[in-house]
């Protein structure tokens, strides 16, 4: 093959290069189209599936915490300090509340199931929910039914509220706040250590709020704190300094003599990764907390 029939090879005429540049031309046009349409339905997809996404786990997340407010998880509490939210949660209704705090101002409290729905007046099917929930100091139970062998009383009744009141009238009975070690020991079953480790631990309290804490004192037997009780009662109250749970540190908040250095640690790390705390029964969901205190506890503390 000569030079000149090779390049006869290469040389076109104008209606050739005319064509050979049309179809150039509709290859660069589906191109174009191809990677136009390629890539933009794909970022639109993937945007619809990132709003899906986030819109998805706002959801759940609304579906989790309705989850949880329908399912709650009870820990045994004294129904004596039930508050307003707390009873809202359990299904108490606003006069059944408000009835159980008219009764707790009289400085009385309800020792069973049953007085606590004489008092509140709730149905059966609700006592029959919360009672296995009910926690009472047991000498409150122990030290009736020692009242009542005692007096010949009747099976029907609960507690010696009535014999107390009547001793509180006629002067006494003594208050448990103001109680001398010395004193104390003229308490059958109280020694010296005792006597001395009862006011020490109501000093470390700023005082007893509520009589049930007498029975929190290490090695005092629930027949001894009911005997306590037949000749001291809290017949005034302390004036105390509230823990802002919010912002205390942990050296602040292990002051309570109810929470651990570690405890108190653990309640500000939860505090702090959550961006507060807004109600008391947060505070189970820590470790090692002592949740069967919680309802005196939070007495103490302040959100």
């Amino acid at each position: 093959m000569n030079r000149k029939s090779f390049k006869s090879h290469f040389k076109f005429n104008k209606q050739e290069r005319s064509g050979i540049f049309f179809l150039l031309l509709l290859i660069v046009i589906f191109q174009i189209v191809y990677f136009v349409v390629k890539s933009y339905p794909v970022t639109e997809k993937t945007n619809s599936f990132l709003e899906d996404g986030e819109y998805q786990a706002k959801i759940d997340e609304l579906r989790s915490r309705n989850q949880k407010k329908d399912s709650i998880t009870l820990y045994p509490f004294n129904p004596n300090f039930i508050t307003d939210y707390k009873g809202y949660v359990l299904g108490l209704s606003t006069e059944e509340i408000d009835r159980l705090h008219a009764f707790r101002a009289k400085n009385q409290f309800v020792n069973s199931g049953e007085e606590f729905q004489k008092v509140t007046l709730i149905s059966d099917s609700l006592l029959e929910s919360l009672q296995p929930y009910f926690k009472f100091p047991e000498w409150t139970q122990k030290g009736s039914r020692e009242s009542l062998v005692g007096a010949g009383a009747s099976s029907s009744m609960k507690s010696e509220s009535v014999p107390v009141i009547n001793a509180i009238k006629l002067g006494k009975v003594k208050d448990l706040n103001s109680a001398t070690a010395e004193e104390l020991r003229s308490v059958n079953g109280i020694g010296e250590k005792l006597s001395q480790r009862i006011v020490k631990f109501r000093d470390h309290l700023g005082g007893f709020l509520v009589e049930e804490q007498l029975g929190h004192v290490y090695g005092l037997e629930p027949e001894v704190v009911a005997k306590v009780l037949k000749d001291y009662r809290i017949l005034h109250s302390p004036a105390i300094s509230k823990i802002n749970i919010n912002q205390a540190t942990p050296r602040d908040i292990s002051k309570l003599v109810y929470i651990k250095y570690e405890v108190a640690a653990r309640i500000v790390a939860f505090r702090e990764a959550n961006g507060g705390i807004t109600t008391f029964d947060e505070l189970i969901e820590i470790e090692d907390f002592p949740s069967e205190r919680l309802d005196i506890i939070k007495l103490y503390l302040q959100l």
